[in-house]
């Protein structure tokens, strides 16, 4: 489950990258506070699923205007995003 959810948030991070001229540990700095979390994701690193929420829950907040939502990525809803 975890490889899956690692899937995710680099996926996240490609589409977003996209679409956005910003640097990888920038993105990791506003989404993760950590501007090394996705090269430690691709090292096999863990995380918590708070932070897996946090992440997505920032790029959801944050997708670029006019760029479609991965398909394979659930995409939080704004009430999920408030409670």
């Amino acid at each position: 489950m975890e490889a899956e959810l690692i899937r995710h948030l680099l996926t996240l991070l490609d589409n977003f990258r996209a679409k956005k001229a910003l640097q990888e540990s920038t993105i990791g700095r506003l989404c993760a506070a950590d501007g090394e979390f996705f090269p430690r994701l691709r090292e096999g690193k863990t995380f918590t699923a708070r932070k897996y929420d946090a992440v997505v829950e920032w790029f959801s907040d944050n997708w670029p205007e006019g760029a479609e939502w991965p398909d394979s990525v659930l995409r939080p809803s704004k009430t999920e995003a408030a409670e």
